[in-house]
């Protein structure tokens, strides 16, 4: 468990939407979960389903009654890594920035966005009861909080400068959403995410069907 090399990265890439539904599951008091059941309310394939779970599953499904949700919630947060909860900070509190740092999904996969960090002095203030503060406080606060991750949400003009600010404090991953390709030093991981290539996609899908 907590172990994903040897596992595909589609594989991986499943568990989040497992883990999804059978905390549904569980809120509505529901105690076990078939594969079958999971895969018809996930529209993929229960064969499919039942070679995933048996990768990360402590103990196997039991006849007629399925997998209990609880321990299996447990396994696959504990195979994800969501058992160890990791500190992450918004860098840019505009729009975007503001809707991440209210969002509280979070929680459930082991992430504490705990604030968000701005240059313009009117941005500073709270948001959803998590702090904004100025730029100038990110390195202490990422360095007495444990920050391992920031998300950038700047604009382009300000995503490099930002960035080193990032870089500066001790922050080893970066999850950018400014549209701009951001130069790092070893040792620090950048994923980017581009809504508008993510929307032209989909939309480029619809119009295929």
């Amino acid at each position: 468990m907590g172990n994903t090399e040897n596992v595909s990265k589609a594989t991986v890439s499943r568990m989040p939407a497992y883990l999804r539904y059978l905390k549904g599951e569980e809120g509505k008091g529901i105690g076990y979960v078939s594969s079958a059941a999971i895969a018809a309310a996930l529209g993929v394939s229960a064969v499919g389903v039942r070679k995933d779970l048996a990768l990360v599953s402590s103990l196997p499904g039991k006849p007629r009654f399925g997998f209990e949700i609880h321990r299996l919630i447990a396994d696959i947060e504990k195979f994800l890594g969501y058992h160890r909860w990791t500190n992450a900070v918004i860098v840019g509190a505009g729009g975007l920035g503001r809707a991440i740092l209210a969002y509280e999904g979070f929680e459930n996969y082991g992430i504490h966005v705990i604030a968000a960090f701005d240059a313009s002095p009117a941005k500073v203030g709270a948001v959803g009861g998590k702090p904004v503060y100025p730029m100038e406080r990110l390195g202490d606060i990422a360095k007495r909080s444990g920050v391992r991750v920031a998300i950038l949400t700047v604009p382009r003009s300000a995503a490099q400068a930002a960035c080193d600010e990032i870089v500066r404090a001790g922050i080893p991953a970066i999850l950018n959403f400014a549209p701009v390709y951001l130069h790092v030093p070893d040792g620090v991981t950048v994923r980017y995410e581009d809504l508008a290539v993510s929307l032209a996609a989909l939309c480029g899908g619809s119009a295929d069907r």
